[in-house]
Parts: structure tokens; C-alpha cells; sequence
């Protein structure tokens, strides 16, 4: 690793841990332990390290540590460490007309738990895009290298994606899933086999997940995961994989944009209610939680945290001009009215068609809404907004489509080849798949699976080898489609199926070199 990476990416680090709750917490708990008498002058940086290290600080730093570089690429470690160049602040007169008026603020505070029951009028209100809009611009993206482009054209690709970017190939993506060899016994596959008995492997799964949780190691939750998570204990393994403690300061955070969201009625409201009503309020599993999901979205809707860490991952948002009193340019007292650019919505995520099943499943697992926050978020920032956001990475929606097409090609082309001639390219069939990572399609146990391996292994890359297994699963059926639509029947159902045998099936069981 580039010695210059490494000095940047541990400055960094160092930099947002001392901006941290944590760095606070830790100099109380120092200042408390020289106090002691035990604690001696000569020795005090000694004795200093021991103290906090028996009262539990090396373990949070280790979370904290390993939590800050699973976020970190080489292209995204600045030499700053303050964020990104924040804009002009909102208007004051923007936000005087985004106000609720007082009725309304006491009507939605005495309703915070029931808002499934009120008749949000969204009938005027459309999805800004659905899948198969953004599919249609990953389609039309080019390489600015022309001679690659061209090459790439003439190479026999009928891929739909025709961006020349490398991806994994069959050996390197049995090496990176290498936990779900065949050989090795799965939650989700060993304890509900109908073969052997069952109870020792989830007896032994469940105490071993007892002994990481006991241990507290973020980064153990995290590869305790790769096989998957005993039902019982999966919702505090996602908690300490994710680096996440539920305490007073969510519970804070989480009220501090729940009295934003009341305070300020914002377009994108609009949007969440709509996309909440058109997907989850319509799914057998997920229409109980449509409370919950109007908490988490609107109060995503306000975190400006999000933006933040968008903002410094190289993610661009929608920008809007704004005229009024700015505040941020208010020199010396004197107001003037300047024309100020300001990012929408605050907290740069504009709702698409689906947006609201990455949340759905986690309702699941978290009954109270500060903590499910804390679970989404960290859920959104590590893993979903890469989903429809684009990018090269290897985790990114554009490199999911071009590995999910080269594992149709390489283990079933002629299916490929025939799906393309009768006007059913697969990825047009898959793609809404691969966006909403599954949810709203896979059954919901199945969902939280595949979930398991997608924060074990610490990639998105899983979601397209699982596209690419249900269409060797059923292409035997997709052979004899003759159009989209059938094509698109032939894999409508997808409540079925079985996720660990799936994954297995096309990574390890299969003869392709």
C-alpha cells in the first residue's frame, strides 16, 4: 500500500476522532484516572494506557478505528481534515415559507406515531426516477477514451453497460467469498437442513455469536457475519458490526431531526410519503412498519451528516439558487439580499421510485426508531447510496451491472445470446434487483441473508452474483421466452428462493475456471 496513502488515511482518521463524542468521553475518563493515587508522575503515559485499556477505551477505539477505514478509498483521503466546502446557508426567507404553520406543527407532533392513518394528499405527486430511468443512463454512459470505447465495441460485447471498467473474475470472487465454500456450514442452509440434524450447528452458531458479542470487536461482528447471523442475536451483531451504540446521543440525534422535520414541511416530504404508499404500504411483509418508515425517512430527509460525508466521498447533489437573506453573508450586522446555492434536500438525497424498501427490512429487526435510524443510516453510508449513485467503484451500481453480465456470459451464453435477440437483455430484467439490494423481492428472511454476507464480506458485489444464480436457476424456462415480458414472468416470483445454495451454486459449484 502507498506509504503516502496510509500517512494521509491515518491523519485523517485521527483528525475526525478528535472531533468526535468519543474523544470526549475518553479525556473525562483520563482526567478521572490521574486523579488516582495509583497513577505517578514518572510513569504517567504508562500508567495512563493501562488504565483506560482495563476500563474498555482499547476496544472502542478499535471500533472507532475500523469503523472511519472501512469508509476510506485511496481517491477519497484529502489533506484536509475539515469537510468538504460547505454552501451559503438557507435563506431566510426560503425558510420562513417552508415553515409550518403552528396548527400544523402540533398536529404532525401529536401524530409523530400514527402518521400511516393521516390522508396525505399525493395524488398530483410523482417519483422523481424508477430503476428503469437510471438504467437507461448507465446505458448511455461512454468512456471519455475514445480508443477504449471503441475497442470495447468491437470486442463482441453485447452488453447493455458499455463503460470498459474490470471486474472480478470467477477465481477472484471465490477467493473474496471464500466463507461460503461449500465445505463451510451456513445459517440460512446448515440449520434448516432436512438431512442432518440441525440444533448442534445453531447450538454452536448461537455460542459463538454470544462469545463475539462479549468481546465487543466491531470487526469480529463483521466477519462472524460472513456466514450469517443466528436470528436471535442478529439484530446486536449488525449493532456492533456497524459500530454503532444505542444511547443517549442517537436518542438525542434522532429528536434533534424529528423537530426539523415538524418545524419545516419540506417537497421531499411529498416524495417520501408517496414512495412509502407505492411500495411498502402495498408489500404482505413490510405494510406494518409504515409508521416507522415515515419516522426514518423524514428524518433522513434532515440529517445534514449525510451530506456531509456525500459531499467528501466525491457523490454530487442536486444544487438549487435561492434569493433572500442570506445569512452566511451578512458582514458586520448589514443584511443584503445576495442569490445563495444550496443543496437539496438537506441532507442531499433526493427519494427515488423503491427508495424506502432499504429501510423496510430493517424494521424487522429494531423496534425503536432511534436506533433503526442509526442502523439505516450506517446502512445507507457503507453500503446503498452506492446502489444509485454513479460511480467506479468496485462496489458502485456500474460495476455491479458489468459483473452481473459477465457472469450470465460466461456461465450460461447462450442464454445471453438469446435474451438479447428476442429483445430481453438480462440486466433489464435484473437491475431493479441489484437497486433496491433485493428488498421487496427476496422474502424477507431471505432478504436479511443476504444482508448477513453483503456486511460480512463489506461489499455490494454479492447482489450481483445472486442476480446472476436466479437466472442459471431458471434458464432452462428464460430459453423459451420470446420477449421481454415473458422473460420478465419467467422470474416475477422470486419469493421462492433460496439465497446460501444460490450463491453457493454459481461460485463453487459450478466447473468454470
Amino acid at each position: 500500500m502507498d506509504l503516502e496513502f496510509v500517512a494521509l488515511s491515518v491523519a485523517q482518521v485521527v483528525c475526525k476522532l478528535r472531533n468526535s463524542h468519543l474523544y470526549g468521553q475518553m479525556h473525562r475518563e483520563a482526567l478521572v484516572e490521574l486523579r488516582k493515587k495509583e497513577v505517578h508522575l514518572s510513569t504517567l503515559k504508562t500508567d495512563l494506557k493501562l488504565a483506560l485499556q482495563k476500563s474498555g477505551w482499547r476496544t472502542k477505539l478499535n471500533n472507532a478505528v475500523f469503523r472511519e477505514l472501512g469508509f476510506m478509498l485511496p481517491s477519497q483521503v484529502t489533506c484536509s481534515c475539515t469537510p468538504a466546502g460547505h454552501q451559503a446557508e438557507l435563506p431566510l426567507a426560503y425558510m420562513k415559507r417552508a415553515q409550518r404553520l403552528h396548527e400544523g406543527q402540533q398536529h404532525l407532533w401529536k401524530h409523530w406515531n400514527e402518521m400511516s392513518t393521516e390522508n396525505f394528499d399525493v395524488r398530483h405527486i410523482r417519483p422523481v426516477y424508477a430503476p428503469k430511468d437510471f438504467l437507461e443512463v448507465l446505458i448511455h454512459l461512454r468512456s471519455s477514451n475514445s480508443e477504449v470505447d471503441k475497442l470495447s465495441s468491437s470486442s463482441g460485447c453485447r452488453g447493455l453497460i458499455q463503460v470498459p471498467l474490470r471486474v472480478n473474475s470467477i477465481l477472484e470472487l471465490r477467493e473474496m467469498f471464500a466463507e461460503l465454500h461449500l465445505r463451510e456450514a451456513q445459517t440460512g442452509l446448515d440449520d434448516s437442513s432436512q438431512l442432518f440434524p440441525s440444533s448442534f450447528f445453531e447450538t454452536e452458531r448461537q455460542n459463538l455469536g454470544d462469545k463475539v458479542l462479549s468481546m465487543g470487536e466491531s470487526s469480529a461482528a463483521q466477519c462472524f457475519a460472513r456466514k450469517g447471523c443466528p436470528t436471535g442475536l442478529r439484530a446486536k451483531l449488525w449493532l456492533l458490526a456497524l459500530g454503532i451504540s444505542p444511547g443517549p446521543e442517537l436518542v438525542q440525534h434522532f429528536e434533534q431531526l424529528k423537530s426539523a422535520v415538524i418545524l419545516n414541511k419540506l417537497l421531499v416530504d411529498s416524495l417520501i410519503y408517496k414512495d412509502v404508499k407505492l411500495t411498502a404500504s402495498n408489500d404482505d411483509y413490510y405494510f406494518v412498519f409504515e409508521d416507522y418508515l415515515y419516522q426514518v425517512l423524514l428524518c433522513f430527509s434532515r440529517d445534514a451528516s449525510i451530506l456531509e460525508y456525500l459531499s467528501t466521498n466525491g457523490v454530487n447533489q442536486v444544487a438549487s439558487f435561492q434569493t433572500g437573506w442570506l445569512r452566511s453573508h451578512v458582514p458586520n450586522g448589514e443584511e443584503h439580499s445576495e442569490v445563495g446555492t444550496l443543496k437539496y434536500s438537506p441532507n442531499g438525497v433526493i427519494p427515488f421510485h423503491g427508495f424506502a424498501m432499504y429501510a423496510a427490512p430493517l424494521c424487522l429487526l429494531y423496534n425503536e426508531p432511534p436506533t433503526l435510524y442509526g442502523v439505516f443510516r450506517e446502512m445507507y453510508t457503507k453500503f446503498f447510496y452506492r446502489l444509485h449513485c454513479v460511480s467506479s467503484h468496485a462496489s458502485g451500481i456500474v460495476k455491479l451491472c458489468l459483473l452481473f453480465e459477465s457472469l450470465v456470459k460466461v456461465h450460461q451464453p447462450q442464454l445471453f445470446l438469446h435474451l438479447h435477440d428476442v429483445g430481453a437483455p438480462p440486466l433489464r430484467i435484473a437491475f431493479k434487483w441489484l437497486v433496491r439490494a433485493f428488498s421487496g423481492y427476496l422474502a424477507t428472511d431471505q432478504v436479511l441473508l443476504l444482508w448477513d454476507r453483503m456486511l460480512g464480506f463489506g461489499s455490494t458485489q454479492i447482489l450481483a452474483v445472486l442476480a446472476a444464480a436466479v437466472f442459471i436457476l431458471r434458464a432452462e424456462n428464460l430459453m423459451e421466452s420470446s420477449n421481454l415480458l415473458t422473460a420478465e414472468a419467467v422470474v416475477a416470483d422470486l419469493s421462492t428462493i433460496k439465497v446460501i445454495p444460490l450463491l453457493q451454486l454459481l461460485l463453487f459449484a459450478t466447473d468454470t475456471p
